[in-house]
Parts: C-alpha cells; structure tokens; sequence
C-alpha cells in the first residue's frame, strides 16, 4: 500500500503519513535545496554514482554544506530501496537547507536535511514512447545562467511548472523552454535532441539547460553506434526542420516528440534513428556496470 511507504530522512525512516519537515524549512520556505531524480531498473540503480556526483555540484553552487558523504547518501539510496522491497522505482533525493527562521539568511539554517522517496513517477502516457509527444515553445523564458540557472538541479522549479501550466492548457503533453535569445535550452525537465540527415544535435548547457545524465548516456550510445553528435544553438526553425526528434530525462527516459506548435516532426512518428537509440538504451539501463546494485 502506498501508505505503507518509508521515507528516509536524516537517517530515520518512516511511514509516509509521518514522514514530515519543518514549517521553517528553508526548502519549503524558499526552495532552497537540491535534488535528484534516479531510477532503479530491475534491481539496478542506474547511473547512481554519477547522480549523486551532480547533486553535490549543484550543493557547491548554492553553498550547501551537505551533511553526509558521497558514500553514505549512495548507501542512504540503497538502504531506502532495501526497506521498501524496491527493484524498480522512480527515486527523489532531497538536501534541503534545513530549519532556519522566517528570514532569507541561511546562516539561520544549522545543518542540512537529507531526504529519500522510493516511489513510482508517470510524467508520460503509456505509448509515448511508440506515438511520440506532443509540444510547444512556451512563452516561459529558461533562467538565464547567471541567475537561478536550471544548471543547478535546485528546488526552485517554478521556471518549468509555468512552462507545464501552459502545456496544460493548450493540451500537449510537453513544454519546451527557450532562452533569452530565442534558443532553445530544453523542456521542462529533460533536454531535447533533434536529427537532421542522420546525426544528432544537442543545446549547450550555456542555454541554461541542465547537463542531462540521460542525455550523455545517449550521446554515449551515439558514439558506439557511429552516430555524429553536435552541441549547438538550436532555433525553433531547427525543431520544425528536423528529421526527428526526441526528449532525454531520467523521469521521461528517452521520448519521440512528434509534433512542435502544430507542426509535425518528420513522419510524425518514431523515426529510425530515434528507434535505435530507444532500443540500445533500453538494453544500457539494466546493464549492472551501469550502476549500483541493491
């Protein structure tokens, strides 16, 4: 049952009902704090290690003293997997600044708080991957990079929920975010590839977008596969243009985009070389070298 569910925090866990943090939490109270989305395939934590390296990037940049080792928030992930029975989930790893007081000074904040979630997530119907998704350009620029940049996976995400919002409301199932330029910089939680004549083409993280762990897992794959990968700016024309084209996330996993602001992408369809990569990735994720095992 689903309240049956332990959550992890600060190295206790319990029961989701009980599972609670302070009113004063700076997390709640600002959305100060970092996070990650991981996912557990078949007894697999994938990409574990390198997740866990990102969180810490991201606790850097805000000057977020995280409160336990590398090692230890991997076992934390582990063991939460462990209690909850878990071979395959969705995980959300949460370090927020921890309680302070009303004010914005995080010096008020003593020590950080760790949480884990292992849970399921469903951000796309269940055919996406074999009809592919529909998508705007939404009027919600991307944080420029010397703002609160979506380099950082913080818990700010009001950016990408806007950019949901009006997704929402036109009924597709995605939004794309530009940045200040016009680029595009990525959806609202995944980065975006487009194929043009065979090879793929990618935004730079100077777009603001984040540097996806799903992402140069297929640039990986590209390479084996002798599949020409180019990092570059990306215009809306360029989406329009494509061959194909297709979202990367750990939440999305790898998804075909069939249709942009009404037009549609190529066939319309899953294209070949969109195909290839869903199929290579789908044999990567349970590959045991590919992460830490439960």
């Amino acid at each position: 049952m689903d309240n049956e569910l332990q959550i992890y925090i600060d190295g206790k866990f319990y029961p989701k009902p009980e599972a609670k943090i302070s009113v004063y939490d700076h997390g709640f109270l600002y959305g100060d704090g970092v996070f990650e989305g991981i996912r557990a395939y078949s007894g697999i934590v994938f990409k574990l290690k390198e997740h866990i390296d990102r969180l810490y990037r991201s606790a850097h940049a805000i000057m977020l003293n995280v409160p336990i080792t590398k090692q230890e928030m991997i076992q934390a992930v582990v063991d939460t997997l462990r209690k909850n029975q878990m071979k395959d989930a969705y995980i959300r790893l949460v370090v927020s600044r921890g309680i302070g007081d009303l004010g914005l000074n995080p010096l008020k904040c003593s020590k950080a708080s760790v949480i884990v979630i292992a849970d399921t997530i469903q951000c796309k119907a269940a055919d996406a991957q074999e009809t592919g998704l529909t998508t705007i350009f939404s009027w919600v620029k991307r944080n420029p990079v010397d703002s609160t940049t979506h380099e950082i996976k913080s818990l700010n995400y009001l950016n990408s929920i806007l950019a949901k919002i009006e997704a929402n409301a036109y009924g597709v199932d995605e939004a794309m975010c530009l940045e200040s330029n016009g680029y595009v910089a990525e959806g609202v939680g995944e980065n975006v590839f487009i194929v043009r004549n065979g090879e793929l083409f990618t935004p730079p993280t100077s777009t603001g977008a984040l540097s996806g762990i799903t992402a140069e897992v297929v640039v990986g794959i590209a390479a084996k596969l002798g599949i020409k990968v180019t990092v570059t700016n990306l215009t809306p024309f360029m989406l329009f243009a494509a061959d194909e084209a297709f979202f990367t996330g750990t939440a999305m996993e790898m998804s075909p985009i069939r249709e942009v602001n009404k037009r549609v992408i190529g066939e319309g369809k899953p294209g070949p070389v969109t195909k290839l990569l869903m199929a290579e990735f789908q044999k990567i994720i349970v590959d045991p070298t590919q992460g830490v095992p439960i």
